[in-house]
């Protein structure tokens, strides 16, 4: 299949599915906060009011001889909650009241204390459920204003969680990451670990815009679908031209359309597993080392770091760590041939290290 065709009717079909889902709702999603629920918050409140009213009828039903119910006959236990709820509730019928001493001692320094606190749980249920909306939209408007040179990653499935792992692996913080993704399940598994979610379709010019996506400094691209990731890059690459963007296909015939539509590095599963695959039945022990390598923070890693001013000048076969090769500018060189010979102090080296070092 020739690039032109592959992006004619990849690009003919998404174009079919973006018109017939549209993602017009498409929202952010933060992370949840370390509080407890709402629904535990109010339910934990009601018991504690519920408290208060059962004390305060206990209180009054001990005491029911220093009342008086002007309906006639003494104050039963029912007459007790009755005159806890009409009194904490500040209601105040007036049929049954306190007359003895005792009673009204009682109801000063026992059950008026008992009603500002029942007051209070009220009122600050109520003004949470009301300011929970604007803390959010605060928090929202936080991060909007202050989210730049981050990392957007487009798919939440095996292979964007994977890349996910990977970054914060390597000491990326968990606010310099935001997910899209088109499950609001996928989304709001992402706020669960911490990670801002955008939920809505990524071939959609606003959605990669809540995403912040214009200040971004990297963009991983790792959708379902190889006609849907073509389309996705060329509208990153529309509002953004500096951020290195990596995106991940299923067939090494459609890497070429990738290219073409603005990805730096384009990694295709199916023919890296199956290189795998194949070097592991020839030599299963170098197959276990290749699988090592991509699993990061065991064992052994790849990383890219800058070189030292102790390695400067000298040869990469000198450096304390295995160079596999040299970057300079935005050559990769192999650390064999002449050029990286004699290591520069603006360059980087890709080095294989122990697993989690930096």
């Amino acid at each position: 299949m020739s690039a032109g065709a592959g992006r004619g009717r990849g690009l003919g079909r998404l174009a079919g599915r973006s018109e017939a889902e549209p993602w017009a709702d498409a929202g952010i999603v933060l992370p949840a906060r370390r509080t407890a629920p709402a629904v535990r918050q109010v339910g934990f409140r009601l018991l504690l009011a519920l408290a208060v009213l059962v004390a305060t009828t206990l209180i009054v039903w001990l005491d029911r001889g220093g009342y008086n119910d002007n309906a006639g006959g003494g104050v039963s236990f029912l007459d007790s909650a009755y005159y806890a709820t009409v009194t904490l509730s500040t209601t105040g019928y007036g049929d049954i009241t306190p007359f003895s001493d005792t009673a009204r001692l009682t109801n000063i320094f026992v059950i008026t204390p008992l009603r500002v606190l029942f007051l209070i749980i009220l009122v600050g249920t109520t003004l949470e459920v009301l300011t929970e909306r604007t803390r959010q939209q605060w928090r929202l408007n936080r991060w909007r204003s202050t989210v730049r040179e981050h990392t957007v990653v487009i798919g939440y499935g095996t292979k964007g969680r994977s890349a996910v792992d990977t970054l914060l692996g390597q000491g990326m913080r968990k606010d310099e990451i935001v997910v899209v993704d088109p499950q609001r399940k996928a989304v709001d598994q992402a706020a669960q670990h911490g990670l801002v979610g955008v939920l809505g379709d990524a071939t959609r010019t606003d959605t990669l815009l809540r995403a912040g996506l214009p200040t971004a400094a990297r963009v991983v691209v790792a959708p379902e679908r190889d006609d849907t990731a073509a389309l996705i890059t060329l509208t990153a690459r529309q509002l953004t031209r500096t951020a290195t963007v990596v995106a991940a296909v299923r067939e090494d015939e459609n890497a070429p359309l990738l290219r073409q539509s603005g990805a730096d590095v384009v990694v295709t599963s199916s023919s890296s597993a199956g290189r795998l695959l194949g070097m592991s039945m020839l030599s299963p022990h170098t197959g276990a080392v290749m699988e090592d390598l991509l699993t990061y923070g065991n064992g052994l890693d790849v990383i890219e770091r800058p070189v030292t001013r102790a390695e400067a000048g000298h040869s990469p076969r000198d450096c304390e760590d295995l160079v596999v090769a040299v970057v300079r500018g935005r050559r990769v060189i192999n650390y064999t041939e002449p050029e990286a010979r004699t290591l520069q102090i603006t360059d980087r080296v890709i080095v294989i290290k122990s697993g989690g070092a930096t």
